[in-house]
């Protein structure tokens, strides 16, 4: 309770222009948790959630009117108790239970669908096949997706460039083994390769 009541005391006062809740679910998010860390979030700051399903389960839907959450697949089926839906239908359902804004769902080897709006008009999705040329690992990317997402949908208010701009950041971590670092011109050298490759 004391550890909480610190945290929540930092988020009223932090001056960001975005928060991240990413849930690993070593003790910090919990059903009692989350809401009363949620309120202490200043109204202008973007808020962003990840959530886990691996050695512990975590679950997306716990982070409702989040302005971005990315689940992948196995952590948006896990929300519903889905094993059986479409993975369209499923990033539907969890867009709409969730009330985010918007919804990248991540999909392995298969790419990304970054769900906006609606979510009923095909305008409404914008499905991104994988960028990775050679796969060697794929941890960290994730992560990496995550991190620049947000970074971009901070600069350019734009899900599609953010989510297009995350891919690329996923694909270098997968191109390249263990954590590595992304910066810019990593980013730079490799939307260069992509698009000399498409024409």
């Amino acid at each position: 309770k004391d550890i909480q009541k610190r945290i929540k005391s930092y988020i009223k006062n932090v001056e960001a222009d975005i928060i991240i809740f990413s849930d690993f679910r070593h003790g910090i998010f919990n059903s009692s948790s989350i809401p009363d860390l949620v309120k202490a979030i200043p109204k202008k700051i973007i808020k962003v959630a990840d959530s886990q399903v691996a050695s512990r389960w975590g679950n997306i839907l716990d982070f409702k009117n989040f302005d971005l959450i990315l689940p992948n697949e196995k952590e948006a089926r896990f929300s519903l108790a889905d094993q059986d839906s479409a993975v369209r239908q499923l990033g539907t359902k969890v867009f709409n239970q969730s009330k985010a804004k918007f919804l990248i769902l991540k999909l392995g080897e298969r790419g990304t669908i970054t769900f906006r709006k609606s979510a009923l008009h095909p305008r409404d999705f914008f499905p991104l096949e994988s960028l990775v040329k050679k796969f060697t690992d794929g941890i960290g990317a994730g992560d990496a997706l995550l991190a620049v997402a947000t970074l971009g949908l901070i600069v350019s208010k734009n899900i599609v460039i953010s989510s297009i701009l995350g891919s690329v950041a996923a694909s270098i971590a997968c191109e390249n083994r263990g954590n590595k670092s992304i910066d810019t011109k990593d980013l730079i050298y490799k939307i260069k390769d992509i698009f000399n490759s498409k024409n």
